[in-house]
C-alpha cells in the first residue's frame, strides 16, 4: 500500500502510458493532414476515421478524470490542487465541442484542398488547446506527488 508521502507506480505509470497513447493518436492525425499528397475521397475519409478514433479516445479519456482518475489522488494528497482540478474538468465540454466541430464540417462533401488546409488549421488549434489542457493536467498530478515525471518539459 502506498503511503501518502510515496507516489504509487501503477498509478503513475498508467497515467503516463494514457498520455502517450494520446499524443501518439493525435500525432497520427497531424501526420496525415502534413501529407503533400492531393486530397482525395479516401483520404478524407481516412482522416475522419482517425479523428473519430481520437475522439473516442479523448471522451473515455475525459470520462477517467471525471470519475476520479489521476486527478483525485492529488486532491487527496494536497487539497489546495480542487480548484486547478476542477477547471481542468470544465474545459471537456469546449475540447470534444471542438473536435466534434471539426469533424462536422470534413463530413459535409467538400473535398477541396482548401477544406484539407482548414481541416489542418482547425486541428493544429485543437492540438495545442488540448496539449495546454494535458499540461495543466500534469501539472496537477505532479504537484500531487511532489514528483517530477518528466510531463512538462
Amino acid at each position: 500500500m502506498s503511503s501518502i508521502n510515496r507516489s504509487d507506480p501503477i498509478i503513475l505509470g498508467h497515467l503516463l502510458a494514457e498520455h502517450r497513447e494520446l499524443f501518439m493518436r493525435m500525432q497520427a492525425v497531424r501526420t496525415a493532414l502534413t501529407d503533400r499528397q492531393p486530397p482525395t475521397a479516401q483520404r478524407f475519409a481516412d482522416l475522419r476515421a482517425g479523428l473519430d478514433e481520437l475522439r473516442e479516445h479523448v471522451r473515455a479519456h475525459f470520462e477517467q478524470e471525471e470519475q476520479g482518475g489521476f486527478m483525485e489522488e492529488s486532491i487527496a494528497r494536497m487539497p489546495r490542487l480542487a480548484p486547478a482540478a476542477a477547471a481542468i474538468v470544465r474545459q471537456h465540454p469546449a475540447l470534444l465541442a471542438e473536435l466534434d466541430a471539426l469533424i462536422g464540417r470534413l463530413s459535409g462533401g467538400d473535398l477541396s484542398v482548401e477544406a484539407w488546409a482548414r481541416a489542418g488549421r482547425d486541428f493544429d488549434h485543437f492540438s495545442a488547446t488540448m496539449t495546454a489542457h494535458e499540461r495543466s493536467e500534469n501539472a496537477v498530478v505532479q504537484d500531487g506527488y511532489n514528483e517530477d515525471l518528466g510531463l512538462l518539459d
